[in-house]
């Protein structure tokens, strides 16, 4: 297959580092898309860490909710690695709140960060995948956007809104040699969720069937297999990994 080159957005986050660490490992030429605020130097840090536990990462600049933004960082990574060939939009954030209580800007940011930012990298990526007659694009999604959760109207509606994206791009682009799927984390024990108060996380755990928090490391499998030569014939799909926390 040669070497192909991935672009993570929100690369550096902690689902994000895992799949970064997964591809680069797996011979990807990875590109670990962020925002932090333009904070350069923490991306800078964090790809010095990468590099000292023996992951070569690029880092690209982008602001996921400018489609401008998104351009110049393609551009960036095409530049320095090659055409990108896998897309992953991982990048994402919340504001929780019941529906009630939530102001129009609470909404408008889950909106523009975790689904206008979908559209906004593949736009970009999706007319040179199809010109190549090859292209794996894997949309994170989350296990509350199939059950919805209490306090995140805008949360689920985002991520919902992410899978009808992936159905309706990867019908487009099907007989192009490109596939569009999407996972379903459930309760990842990343940075964020060990956050929260123990006793949250034991109740959050009481409700997931295998008993434990799922770990960025099996996110990051699952989209591995996603993007694998082998996975041609799966397209449109929703990989959900949330221990059993919600079937159907």
């Amino acid at each position: 297959m040669g070497t192909r080159v991935a672009l993570v957005t929100g690369g550096t986050g902690g689902l994000g580092t895992a799949i970064c660490q997964r591809l680069a490992a797996s011979g990807y030429k990875v590109a670990a898309g962020y925002n932090s605020g333009g904070d350069h130097d923490k991306a800078k840090a964090w790809q010095a860490e990468q590099k000292a536990a023996g992951f070569d990462i690029q880092i690209a600049f982008g602001d996921v909710r400018d489609f401008d933004s998104c351009g110049r960082c393609v551009e960036e990574v095409q530049g320095q690695l090659g055409p990108i060939e896998v897309l992953i939009n991982n990048a994402g954030i919340t504001r929780d709140s019941t529906l009630r209580k939530m102001t129009k800007e609470q909404w408008d940011a889950v909106l523009v960060s975790n689904l206008d930012s979908v559209f906004n990298m593949t736009r970009h990526v999706i007319n040179g995948m199809v010109d190549r007659g090859f292209g794996r694009i894997v949309n994170v999604s989350s296990v509350n956007a199939q059950k919805g959760q209490l306090g995140q109207t805008n949360y689920a509606a985002a991520k919902s809104g992410i899978h009808g994206f992936t159905k309706a791009l990867a019908q487009e682009v099907a007989r192009k040699g490109v596939t569009v799927n999407t996972v379903s984390p459930g309760y990842i024990a990343t940075k964020m969720v060990m956050a929260v108060a123990q006793e949250i996380r034991d109740e959050i755990i009481r409700g997931i069937p295998v008993g434990r928090l799922g770990t960025p490391e099996e996110v990051a499998a699952a989209v591995a297999f996603l993007i694998s030569e082998e996975s041609g014939f799966i397209t449109g799909a929703n990989l959900s990994l949330n221990g059993g926390q919600h079937m159907f």
